[in-house]
């Protein structure tokens, strides 16, 4: 990739650049640190000079560069050969890959409204964009000839791939239909990305206005004074100074709910999680999810597809629609009636209480740590303060990795961040040579969207002589100044789960920029990620980073022991508020455009598809309802939230081969690396998971690992 604008830009673009921000024909346009490439190490973002008004001229700019690199490929007089048709292109939009990828992190780690307002605007432009290419008759026809003639062109295999990928994306994106049909999909693309932007933004704006006031310390007997002290500040900075605010993270269940010891309390809680985006207003989400459902069903139709989620699963291991419905089919029976059980234990502890209550969904947490404490002597809150984030961090995370792959680390304070809690290391290989750098981002935010991901800021290719720069993004929330930083659970098993998402992405060894990191299957890229965390609970890792914060004890044995004695523990719980979720995705994916309601209708099509599939227990309502689902209305995994429990399947196994084959040992993890990790997409998903572990995806590890494996 060159390091200057083309000729092209410098020229024409200059004036337009100079019209755009009202300087004068004479007057150069100021420097804008997207356009040309960051000359720190490994081409890491100059956040320092980077500003929100440098987004737009940069996309535009970027478009314009890639449009005119595209119509020079198309309009190539020369035969089409794999040089100059699918390298050219691997090779073109430069800038736009720079921008896209600083945008896209910072849109969803760091927002504001100047970037909201751009990223409205760029929504429908981009989709434009893309479809100026993929529909693009001449560049397609290049294709189809280098296609059809593929097996007489003498190309390794990720080049052959990498053909039939490219061919397959064009035909996909409706690259064969007809003038007519190719004008229907633009419109509907552009709408989609409209919708699907306006469904971001009105989650995570319903999310912060959703937050829930309590007027007095006693409403919150349970939290710690650390949690009592976020509160109270929240609430001051809210304008409510002298009260107690909670917020709410982007499930819905709080983590907030499994502490307070006050029934109305957790009830508020809950009511505020189960009603965001139904409310009306300005943030209700019932018609902009309607109109996406609706507008995905027409475009799968017009490329030749019974709905949108066959249409998607086309591409994806499972196989098809049939065999992951079997699949869902036979989980959530079983799921459904473990977690009637586990009801009934609860409600059992609320009748011996004095004013025993009907046991809801608020109450869930609360009373199941108390069955936990009864059965297994322990609550959750007894592992907190051995789980501080620099350690969890340094001490196991960091440490597994070294253990495995011979990895180590080393914090860098010289390289600027977008944010003062952001970090970043370097990253060697165990000779020394450097491998990748890794941005941590572990605060929540009111302005980062929910949840946790990674993001590569620049991922890694061979073409383009590029080395990784990857992210992980969680959102523990921040604690007063001067008090550490402790973790649940949960969110140790997040930080290991993230953690291998970035080793995909920094182990990552291929030629091409297509088949970088962690761009498999969707249904693919949570496995990996699912087996690293495995580690957080290996007894030589655990005992490496699980130190009480103040005294530096080392987690007691015989907590671990009920740590792992209760791993099956809630897990009808947990299985089925997410299989309810991937459900509602599934549900919302099969259906034709005349079958989606209308706005008023979406919360009754929810409650009959949950209805439907026997997940309508209201004890356990869905980890995402429809209308704060990011993760299928904006978040890329629409027909796709079942990706998490098909890479369960495919993660029980290959946990059960690796302890099998000894556990944590270089050995393993080189293998995992060199078959797997390395890879990328540049095999089929399915090829590299055998190549790793010499077997076919089996379901019984899964039902063993969920104590799904007895029958209800």
């Amino acid at each position: 990739m060159p390091n200057h604008l083309s000729s092209l830009r410098s020229t024409v673009h200059a004036a337009l650049f100079a019209t755009a921000i009202g300087l004068t024909a004479a007057e150069p346009p100021p420097a804008n640190p997207l356009l040309t490439e960051s000359t720190l190490p490994f081409n890491y973002p100059r956040f320092d000079l980077i500003k929100n008004e440098h987004f737009l001229l940069a996309y535009e700019a970027g478009m314009a560069e890639q449009l005119t690199e595209v119509a020079a490929i198309a309009q190539n007089q020369a035969a089409p050969s794999f040089e100059n048709t699918v390298v050219a292109l691997e090779r073109a939009g430069g800038v736009l890959r720079r921008v896209g990828a600083v945008f896209g992190a910072l849109t969803s780690a760091n927002t504001n409204p100047e970037l909201q307002k751009i990223q409205r605007t760029l929504s429908p432009k981009l989709a434009a964009h893309s479809d100026a290419i993929r529909l693009n008759p001449a560049l397609f026809a290049r294709l189809s000839t280098l296609y059809t003639a593929r097996g007489t062109l003498a190309l390794d295999p990720e080049s052959k791939r990498l053909l039939e990928r490219y061919y397959k994306d064009f035909v996909r994106s409706g690259a064969q239909l007809s003038e007519p049909d190719k004008t229907r999909l633009r419109a509907l693309n552009a709408d989609l990305a409209t919708l699907q932007t306006t469904f971001t933004q009105a989650v995570l704006k319903e999310r912060d206005a959703s937050s829930v006031l309590f007027a007095a310390r006693t409403d919150l007997a349970g939290l710690t004074d650390s949690e009592i002290a976020t509160a109270a500040a929240d609430a001051k900075t809210a304008g409510h100074e002298g009260q107690f605010l909670l917020k709410l993270q982007n499930t819905t269940g709080q983590p907030s709910l499994a502490r307070l010891t006050s029934h109305a309390s957790r009830q508020r809680l809950m009511d505020a999680s189960l009603a965001r985006g139904s409310r009306g207003g300005e943030h209700d989400s019932r018609a902009t999810v309607a109109a996406i459902a609706k507008k995905r069903a027409e475009r799968a139709v017009l490329l030749g597809y019974a709905h949108h989620a066959a249409f998607q699963l086309e591409e994806q291991t499972v196989g098809s629609v049939e065999r992951l419905n079997q699949l869902l089919a036979q989980l959530a029976p079983t799921a459904v009636a473990n977690a009637r059980r586990e009801a009934a234990d609860m409600q059992k502890l609320v009748d011996a209480e004095q004013g025993g209550f009907a046991l809801t969904a608020a109450d869930w947490d609360f009373y199941s740590e108390k069955v936990r404490q009864a059965r297994y002597d322990f609550d959750g809150a007894q592992l907190r303060p051995y789980y501080e984030l620099n350690r969890v961090f340094l001490d196991g995370v960091f440490f597994a990795a070294g253990k495995l792959y011979g990895l180590t680390f080393k914090e860098r304070k010289d390289l600027p961040v977008y944010e003062p809690t952001v970090r970043v290391f370097d990253v060697f290989n165990e000779d020394g040579s450097p491998l990748a750098l890794f941005i941590l981002d572990p605060y929540a935010r009111s302005n980062k969207n929910g949840g946790a991901w990674a993001s590569a800021y620049v991922g890694q290719s061979t073409l383009l002589n590029r080395r990784p720069v990857i992210a992980n993004h969680l959102n523990i929330p921040l604690p007063p100044a001067g008090e550490p930083t402790l973790l649940t659970h949960d969110e140790v098993n997040t930080a290991f789960h993230e953690f291998g998402h970035a080793l995909h992405g920094m182990f990552s060894n291929v030629k091409y920029p297509r088949f970088a990191g962690t761009a498999v299957p969707r249904d693919f890229v949570e496995y990996p990620s699912q087996v690293n965390e495995m580690w957080a609970t290996w007894p030589e890792i655990l005992q490496n980073y699980a130190k009480h914060y103040k005294t530096g004890a080392p987690l007691p044995a015989a907590l671990l022991a009920k740590v792992t004695a209760a791993a099956k523990f809630n897990q009808g719980f947990k299985t089925t508020e997410y299989l309810s979720a991937t459900l509602l995705d599934q549900a919302w994916h099969q259906i034709s455009a005349s079958e989606v309601p209308a706005a008023d209708g979406v919360l009754e099509f929810e409650a009959a598809a949950l209805k439907k599939y026997g997940v309508d227990f209201a004890l356990v309502p869905p980890r995402y309802r429809t209308t704060y689902f990011s993760h299928t209305f904006s978040g890329g995994y629409s027909a796709g939230y079942y990706s998490y429990i098909w890479s369960e399947v495919l993660d029980a196994a290959s946990v059960d081969w690796i302890k099998q084959n000894g556990g944590l040992k270089r050995a393993n993890g080189d293998h995992f690396r060199a078959t797997l990790l390395s890879r990328g997409g540049s095999e089929e998903a399915l090829t590299l998971y055998k190549n790793f572990t010499g077997r076919e995806p089996d379901l019984k590890p899964l039902l063993v690992r969920r104590g799904l494996d007895v029958a209800p």
